[in-house]
């Protein structure tokens, strides 16, 4: 079996809920679901888009860290809180995946773990040596 990589972002309850930002086996990284807090708050409360973004960035990290790239992910899942908000949210995952272009998923959910947070981002990636 191929050793386990674990990726933390820091975050107090990753220990308490027993959960890493992202795992890596072997190629395959899979990042757990991830929303745009920064510094403890909700970034951006009434803006997806910038939401997205801000996500976008968190995942990039987090799969730099496990020694892979954006274009190294093969699927996204999306989860919004308003399926109203899918254009705003589509145009900011497709300024980052647009030519990379995995599958991707968008749904809508009742609600996520803050009421300010309007979207929610998981990754599958394959790093390709």
């Amino acid at each position: 079996m191929d050793k386990r990589q674990l990726i933390s972002s820091g975050a107090p309850w990753e220990s308490e809920v027993g959960y890493s930002r992202a795992v890596r086996v072997g190629n395959h990284v899979s990042i757990s679901g991830t929303t745009a807090i920064k510094d403890g708050k909700v970034y951006a409360p009434t803006s997806a888009y910038h939401q997205t973004l801000a996500i976008i960035e968190i995942i990039k990290s987090s799969l730099e860290e496990a020694g892979g790239q954006l274009s190294d992910i093969v699927r996204t899942r999306i989860y919004v809180t308003d399926i109203d908000d899918w254009q705003a949210v589509s145009r900011a995952h497709g300024q980052y995946f647009g030519i990379i272009r995995p599958a991707c998923t968008m749904v809508e959910v009742s609600r996520l773990i803050l009421p300010d947070l309007l979207v929610e981002i998981e990754a599958d990636a394959i790093i390709v040596d």
